[in-house]
């Protein structure tokens, strides 16, 4: 939290006995210009990771895709980051069932391979395992227990 706050504050600096018009003018330049050149090491700068399909078109390295039907296309992002993938997903609305486009490039496409069968083979391993709510569904009492009615008297409190 701290490094964000030291990384956002900014802080101008003059050391002057007199402040005066030139000092004030050198200092506003030397900062716009120390902007500029910070905005320009953040152009050149590549993304990584998910990103827009236009973010990923725009790196020029040729770009791939693969139809996904799954409906839980957001537990693929944990898996494509652990295999460094550059990928951008895409909601395709034209048919009832939505499909999903995932685009990434085509340098990526061992790694991307790799990552969707490790996605896969977890959503099979999530499918066979019963879910927590029919467990705590097979342990309640029998139905017995709705017979049994509560019975309160003034002076003894609650009775079975």
């Amino acid at each position: 939290m701290q490094e964000d706050l030291d990384n956002r504050t900014v802080t101008l600096v003059i050391s002057s006995t007199r402040l005066t018009g030139r000092v004030l003018k050198s200092a506003i330049s030397k900062y716009l210009n120390h902007l500029k050149a910070k905005k320009l090491d953040k152009e050149h700068t590549k993304p990584t990771g998910k990103q827009t399909v236009k973010e990923l078109v725009g790196q020029n390295a040729g770009v791939s895709n693969i139809e996904v039907t799954e409906r839980n296309i957001k537990g693929f992002d944990r898996v494509a980051r652990k295999y460094g993938v550059d990928y951008a997903i895409k909601k395709d609305k034209s048919g009832e069932i939505p499909k999903y486009l995932v685009f990434f490039k085509g340098r990526d496409a061992d790694a991307l391979t790799a990552a969707f069968t490790e996605y896969t083979s977890k959503m099979e391993k999530a499918k066979e395992k019963p879910s927590v709510i029919q467990k705590l569904r097979s342990f309640k009492l029998p139905e017995i227990t709705k017979d049994v009615a509560k019975v309160r008297h003034k002076d003894k409190g609650l009775e079975l």
